[in-house]
């Protein structure tokens, strides 16, 4: 078994360049910064900030969303696969490019900042359910079809998840 999974917090670095196919299948590109806070060690050293970009890759309906709502500075989570292709140079060299093929994200920072709230997935199911600070709106369905545990409802809950 292996797997093949990235998960990034950080800042858009420029503009998303989308470019559309034929089929009017859309690919949006754009750098993400993500950066480890510097710190002063207890010798008293400085060690400095280190920010480390990431090229992300956007398909289809999820790159249609990055084109109109992510910008530079946008704050956003990041979840994909990571795919290393190569292809040679004008003088001849063989370069390797990696990259973050996103399967979903989300906006973070302030509503003001992002136009659009809450998740954005690759999968149309999970587009279909609203969310509103980070949290779900529907109602929480019980897996084991039970919905009387210990006398209440789970319907009737408050809990976030």
């Amino acid at each position: 078994m292996s797997v093949n999974k990235v998960i990034l917090i950080g800042n858009v670095g420029k503009d998303p360049e989308v470019r559309y196919f034929e089929n009017d299948r859309a690919v949006a590109n754009f750098p993400l910064a993500t950066t480890e806070r510097g710190f002063t060690t207890s010798a008293g050293q400085q060690v400095p900030d280190r920010t480390e970009w990431h090229n992300i890759v956007v398909w289809g309906g999820l790159a249609k969303v990055v084109e109109s709502y992510v910008k530079k500075g946008t704050q956003i989570f990041v979840e994909g696969k990571i795919r290393t292709r190569s292809y040679d140079d004008k003088d001849g060299n063989k370069r390797y490019v990696t990259e973050v093929y996103a399967d979903n994200f989300q906006f973070l920072g302030r509503k003001a900042d992002n136009q659009a709230s809450g998740g954005v997935s690759a999968n149309p199911a999970a587009q279909a359910q609203p969310m509103q600070n980070n949290m779900p709106q529907a109602p929480v369905q019980n897996p084991m079809g039970n919905d009387d545990i210990l006398g209440e409802s789970t319907e009737q809950d408050d809990l976030p998840f």
